[in-house]
């Protein structure tokens, strides 16, 4: 076994960082001033690019490399195959978004979400030192292809098989997501998603006993307490999205940044009122409106709460924004993510043996 601290260095050495930290990739709080100030720092910053389409990609790309020449990862979402359809039950989705207001759209025929091979063909052509993934792995296909172009994978799995499956299909890294991670739950199955709902103190140490490859902790890590535990636990690296969410380079609505600055862990709730998949979120009269009411499935839920979430935004209405947070969220601080990024490496290494 190696010490935390060569782990940490190795994953530095292997992904480019100064630092073991990675700014998770939020689809709804991933500005590119966000993921360079935290490269800029050391660490990796990220894209969540779920609902970018390939113009937006290359976009983001090329902006944060102009505030930038550090580290980042765009994240995709593994398709999910086509949802089943129930008329009644997105009949009752589309009556009680209509209630929390405006109307709801028809679901329609689809398609809902952008085109996946477009966004892995612009995700190849922007070539980011790294590619993350979720709900699922890659095509072996673009696994070669990504390898061919020195492009390095992480892949979010929440189960130990999960991270298993990831590791066989050529992941460079792991995340082991936590259930106290806040946004959405990374289970490869969705309707498995509630009954794999692991801590992240249980989850790494199985993940860094079983794997060859390097494990990055995700899910209530705030400051430096979680960071020197997770790699006392066996993680190389640690990857955060709730302790950013406040810094100014987020650029989240002010209701959003209010609710995380007045809520606690008990204050988080695992929905699927906003999109149909499950995750966690500060609970409002949206994830309260769908406990009795059972939502669409992903991502016709998510085509039907899409004007409920613009409006709220607009009105800066935190009662029905999708107010993603995890169980950490009460540590959050609103400070320049810089200073965030050096100030919990800070903290860790002064507790790291």
């Amino acid at each position: 076994m190696t010490t935390p601290r060569r782990r940490a260095e190795s994953f530095c050495a292997r992904f480019g960082l100064r630092i073991p930290i990675l700014q998770a990739p939020m689809a709804s709080a991933s500005p590119p001033a966000l993921a360079a100030a935290v490269s800029n720092a050391g660490g990796m910053g990220g894209l969540g690019a779920l609902m970018s389409d390939p113009a937006g990609i290359s976009a983001w790309a090329a902006d944060f490399r102009g505030r930038s020449n550090g580290a980042f990862q765009v994240n995709l979402w593994i398709p999910d195959p086509p949802p089943p359809r129930d008329a009644k039950r997105e009949e009752n989705a589309r009556r009680t978004l209509a209630a929390l207001g405006p109307e709801p759209p028809e679901a329609g025929d689809g398609p809902w979400t952008i085109d996946f091979a477009a966004q892995c063909e612009a995700l190849l052509t922007a070539r980011p030192p790294v590619v993350s993934s979720i709900m699922g792995v890659f095509e072996s296909s673009l696994v070669q292809e990504m390898k061919a172009r020195g492009i390095l994978w992480i892949c979010n799995a929440t189960t130990l098989e999960e991270a298993r499956a990831a590791e066989a299909a050529g992941a460079d890294a792991v995340v082991a997501q936590g259930a106290e991670a806040g946004g959405h739950r990374g289970a490869f199955d969705p309707s498995r998603a509630e009954a794999q709902n692991i801590g992240l103190f249980a989850l790494v140490p199985r993940f860094a006993d079983a794997l060859s490859i390097p494990v990055i902790a995700a899910g209530g890590v705030m400051d430096g307490r979680g960071v020197a535990a997770a790699l006392l636990l066996g993680a190389s690296a640690v990857q955060m999205g709730t302790a950013f969410l406040r810094c100014p380079e987020a650029s989240i609505a002010p209701g959003y940044a209010r609710a995380l600055a007045e809520a606690g862990p008990e204050d988080t709730v695992l929905t699927r009122a906003f999109s149909g998949r499950l995750a966690r979120s500060v609970a409002n009269a949206a994830t309260r409106a769908f406990e009795e009411t059972e939502p669409a499935p992903y991502p016709i839920q998510r085509h039907l709460s899409g004007p409920m979430r613009a409006e709220a935004t607009k009105a800066d209405d935190p009662s029905r924004m999708q107010l993603w947070a995890g169980q950490g969220v009460a540590l959050s601080r609103a400070e320049p993510a810089a200073e965030l990024a050096r100030r919990v490496w800070a903290e860790a290494e002064a507790l790291l043996p």
